[in-house]
């Protein structure tokens, strides 16, 4: 956001993620978008916390690993609410900070914003790899910079039963909702 803020490119933000789970994760993430879009006077849409949906799209990948079909099709169904949007509010183009991520697959994201860009004449989706020029290591140091939440999961609740069972199998606690801040130490809520 900063980087694009500061090249002049105008942009919205908008926040779709019925994957985020439990609710209580899913308004610690959204409310840390907000405070970050307030703060660079970038326009913040809030779309509907849609699980239901998410639940229908993912039935029968429930044990897929991160990075599989799941992802993917919850990568698609993310894009798709985002390139309606895009259509309906005259945007041509759409993006995503979901690459940023080294455990997330850069192909994998593009081709599901690629997809969903292509349903609408005049849209297209922003491949930039903004890992490049050690775009990671910005991310980590606006996160520190930020206070921001530290997320230790994808998310969804296959990905926290999947990260839970990993950790109880290496001797480490579960994953504490809400209990992870970069640059501090845990915030009470």
């Amino acid at each position: 956001m900063e980087a694009m803020a500061a090249a002049g490119i105008e942009l919205t933000i908008l926040f779709y993620n019925p994957n985020i789970h439990p609710r209580r994760e899913y308004e610690i993430r959204k409310q840390e978008n907000i405070r970050f879009a307030q703060k660079m006077h970038i326009p913040f849409v809030d779309q509907d916390y849609d699980t239901d949906h998410w639940f229908a799209r993912v039935k029968g990948l429930e044990f897929e690993p991160e990075k599989g079909k799941r992802c993917t099709a919850c990568f698609d169904m993310r894009f798709e609410r985002t390139a309606l949007y895009a259509q309906e509010h005259d945007f041509t183009v759409i993006t995503s900070s979901l690459g940023l991520s080294r455990w997330k697959d850069m192909d994998q994201i593009n081709g599901c914003g690629q997809r969903a860009a292509a349903r609408y004449k005049g849209m297209a989706y922003w491949t930039y790899n903004w890992r490049k020029g050690g775009g990671s290591q910005r991310m980590y140091d606006i996160s520190k910079r930020e206070h921001f939440y530290q997320q230790e999961y994808c998310g969804c609740v296959y990905s926290l039963r999947d990260s839970n069972l990993a950790r109880v199998s290496k001797g480490l606690d579960r994953i504490a909702i809400g209990k992870k801040f970069y640059g501090e130490a845990p915030r009470n809520d």
